[in-house]
């Protein structure tokens, strides 16, 4: 398994638990911590620091995510043989210049008396 296989397992786990820890959240405060009841007293280690701790682990997340995916850029496993663009090397001359021939459109009487033509005149 390649480290760039891992990285990509981990960025999959990581996701799954961080859309299950805001998907707990309730938007409006109440979230997990207000469906266990509780009155308006601050309780250590009690359901009213739930919301702490996913507030938390949400940010936890969300870096960890942020970090393993620039970690995961550095594992990426680039060709051996690297195929540069032509178009972009200033070096590169084409083997064989030929001149590119243009059409040239010529002018009849009846394009000359359109009504643009005689308002400017």
């Amino acid at each position: 398994m390649s480290t760039f296989s891992i990285f990509l397992v981990l960025i999959v786990i990581v996701a799954f638990l961080l859309v299950v820890v805001i998907m707990v959240q309730n938007p409006k405060g109440g979230g997990l911590s207000s469906s266990f009841g509780g009155g308006g007293t601050q309780q250590v280690g009690g359901v009213k620091k739930t919301s702490d701790f996913l507030d938390k682990s949400t940010w936890a997340l969300a870096t960890l995510l942020l970090a393993l995916i620039l970690l995961s850029n550095v594992a990426i496993v680039s060709p051996s043989s690297s195929q540069e663009s032509k178009a972009l090397d200033l070096d590169a001359a084409p083997s064989t210049s030929q001149p590119v021939a243009v059409p040239v459109q010529e002018t009849t009487p009846e394009a000359s008396t359109t009504p643009e033509a005689t308002d400017s005149e």
